[in-house]
């Protein structure tokens, strides 16, 4: 037989008996106790097959002092190993983190009211980590204020791997700052989740690697959009009304911005009115492959009040579409008050009235963007050239293109209609867009074929035609006058003919600085 015995480390204690022997008859157990220094023995007494086997076991039990002493230590020490705080305490705990953190944004000039019911750092020294890594990004106290919840990014988590992928597209450091006061909300985005989806969509938008970064930069925004949402309806309502596929990258890297307009609400408005001023819909879908931003005027607030203001100045309703389409710009600039000062101006210096400065508007829309000072050197020169101020009134109403083109070339055209075409002023003052055609390329060689042929006609006859043109009157033995054409205006087919120009490939920023 073996015997295991265990000491009962708890009361009541007890001694456990195998037996390993065959079935036989036991005899009837015998239990004795007794005890020495408080502590009790009990002995566990059997016959099996006339042997006697015995056990004896130890009572931890202490006498009544002694173990109610310990059974509350024992107590105390199960409490402090197990013990968890309460809810309350948790609750009360986290309450004074926060406002510990609230103080030091407080302290620093942030204002914590947006912040309740974000999670915020438990500790001050992480707020401040974050405070700091956001000032050596340029952002501000101001900055930080327009957004507060920008404090709920983690430095590692959120803030540092958004800022290295952005960094790996192209986009310059030096851009981060303005990156961030425009979209601060990035920072809470997931690289693979919410970014990188935008990207790979912008580069199936034909918008090529290099551009990125640039369209990024112009328009951060576009990288909190949904792929099917506004982006796709915006993209596919160009393409209906005649914006060419190839196109669309160009348009889209020069003005990202069409991305986030809505069709309903801004694109369609905008071509449905320039419509009903009588431009066709291909030659407005020509004008926003050129000038992309024009989308970007707002119709209510600035295209229709300098459709207005137009209009009193005395353009002809009739010609407002030719206008527009010569120079979109002018639907957009403040065009009441830059009218006033050309109107002004050219009537204090060539006696131009009314009327005829809406001619000019007509002819020339750029006028808007014109400077006085441009404008001056150019009629300087004309007084210069012998024109008297009636004569130079009379040339700028039928091409005021005169104020804008480049003063050292007039002045070599000049000499050469003074000196190798020996004709009259009268001549310049019939037909002043004679300074608007190339030297080189136009005026000598066509009045070199004049001059052998021996013909005689007005610079209008030779000038004003085409090359193909040109080539059939030199076959004539006389000039028809019926065939004199008269000053030419611009041709709304010119913007519904076939692209020839490329302009897919090269995408440069728009601006309208020779009129500056």
């Amino acid at each position: 037989m073996m015997i295991i015995g265990y000491r009962a480390i708890a009361r009541p204690t007890f001694s456990l008996v195998i037996c390993d022997v065959p079935a036989i008859s036991f005899c009837k157990p015998q239990l004795y106790s007794s005890s020495m220094n408080g502590c009790r023995f009990m002995r566990f007494s059997c016959s099996v097959s006339g042997r006697t086997v015995s056990s004896t076991s130890l009572d931890l039990s202490l006498s009544k002092d002694n173990s109610g002493n310990e059974g509350l230590q024992r107590q105390k020490a199960s409490s402090s190993l197990y013990a968890h705080p309460s809810l309350s305490q948790i609750r009360s705990e986290k309450a004074a983190n926060r406002a510990r953190v609230y103080d030091f944004l407080r302290g620093i000039g942030v204002f914590p009211d947006e912040l309740d019911g974000l999670e915020l750092p438990v500790t001050v020294d992480v707020m401040r980590e974050r405070v700091d890594f956001l000032h050596r990004l340029g952002l501000t106290v101001e900055d930080i204020n327009n957004y507060p919840l920008v404090l709920g990014c983690s430095v590692k988590k959120n803030m540092v791997p958004v800022l290295d992928y952005l960094g790996k597209l192209g986009v310059k450091k030096s851009t981060f700052t303005e990156f961030l006061r425009r979209y601060p909300q990035v920072l809470h985005s997931s690289v693979v989740v919410d970014l990188a989806p935008v990207v790979k969509y912008l580069q199936g938008m034909d918008i090529k690697p290099n551009d990125i970064p640039r369209v990024l930069e112009k328009y951060p925004e576009v990288l909190g959009f949904k792929l099917e949402g506004t982006m796709s309806t915006s993209v596919a309502y160009l393409v209906g009304i005649g914006v060419a596929r190839r196109e669309i990258g160009g348009v889209l890297t020069r003005y990202p911005q069409i991305l986030g307009m809505r069709v309903g609400r801004t694109i369609k408005p905008f071509v449905d009115y320039l419509e009903s001023l009588g431009i066709p819909q291909l030659a407005i879908a020509r004008l926003i492959e050129k000038r992309p931003f024009i989308l970007g005027f707002g119709l209510e607030d600035r295209i229709k009040p300098n459709v207005e203001s137009l209009l009193e100045f005395n353009v002809r309703k009739s010609l407002l579409a030719s206008v527009i389409a010569q120079y979109p710009e002018i639907i957009g600039v403040d065009v009441q008050t830059r009218l006033c000062t050309r109107r002004d101006f050219l009537n204090s210096i060539i006696q131009l009235d009314p009327v005829g400065f809406g001619r000019v508007i007509e002819k020339m829309p750029q006028i808007v963007s014109l400077n006085n000072t441009a404008i001056l050197k150019h009629l300087d020169f004309l007084k210069e050239c012998g024109f008297s101020l009636e004569q130079v009134r009379k040339m700028v109403m039928a091409c005021p293109q005169l104020l804008a083109l480049n003063l050292d070339v007039m002045k070599l055209s000049f000499d050469y209609f003074q000196g190798k075409m020996a004709r009259q002023l009268d001549d310049l003052v019939s037909f002043p867009a004679f300074f608007t055609y190339g030297l080189e390329s136009t005026i000598k060689p066509r009045h070199a074929m004049i001059a052998k042929k021996g013909l005689k006609c007005s610079l209008a006859w030779f000038l004003n035609c085409s090359d193909e043109k040109f080539e059939e009157r030199m076959t004539y033995d006389t000039i028809d006058m019926e065939e004199m054409e008269v000053e030419s205006s611009f041709d709304m087919n010119c913007l519904l003919g076939t692209r020839t120009d490329g302009s897919d490939s090269d995408y440069a920023d728009d601006s309208d600085s020779s009129y500056v």
